[in-house]
């Protein structure tokens, strides 16, 4: 039986299920170990992505960006990194929030987090990307945080009522959410 454990091992970890499926045989113990955990659903810069329930989202290097974190009734998550400007090929800030709405669809939501740098960010961005602005035009800026605007941004480009939408200001670095 010792001989099947590294084979065992190398299909479990190829699988990517992890060494917990092999460790019971390489222990003497059974098979039936607990399940390994999922690993975090990785939303970068300009993405929209989600989580099963149960699940954690992990937005990395939020400096400048907004996240924002949908709760599903059902335990999972939805999740959109909101980037100042457009990263190649990821949607710009005035797209996000309609790809994030169309990935929830009519599932229920039970609240919307919007955590990151809330003082860079005015709500017009998500309507209007700085992208978006011509030759000439000036580009608005914020001079204070405004979080309540923010909220409501959010929760009219979701479709959500404004009570469950909640914004806070965290310092630079990963964000995980589970």
């Amino acid at each position: 039986m010792r001989l099947l454990a590294v084979p065992l091992a190398v299909l479990a970890l190829h699988a990517g299920t992890g060494a917990a499926v092999a460790r019971p045989h390489l222990d003497g113990g059974t098979a039936a170990g607990a399940p390994a955990a999922a690993p975090a659903v990785r939303i970068t810069e300009g993405q929209v992505r989600e989580a099963a329930p149960g699940g954690t989202l992990l937005y990395p290097s939020v400096t400048s960006c907004l996240t924002v974190t949908v709760r599903l009734a059902d335990g999972g998550l939805a999740g959109a990194h909101a980037s100042l400007f457009q990263v190649p090929g990821e949607y710009r800030s005035d797209r996000i929030l309609g790809a994030l709405r169309d990935r929830v669809g009519g599932r229920d939501v039970t609240a919307v987090e919007v955590r990151g740098a809330v003082g860079a960010w005015l709500p017009g961005y998500f309507t209007r990307a700085i992208e978006s602005y011509g030759d000439g035009e000036a580009v608005p800026y914020p001079t204070e945080p405004d979080p309540g605007g923010l909220a409501a941004a959010v929760a009219d480009g979701l479709g959500q009522p404004r009570a469950k939408v909640t914004v806070t200001d965290v310092p630079d670095g990963d964000q995980t959410v589970r």
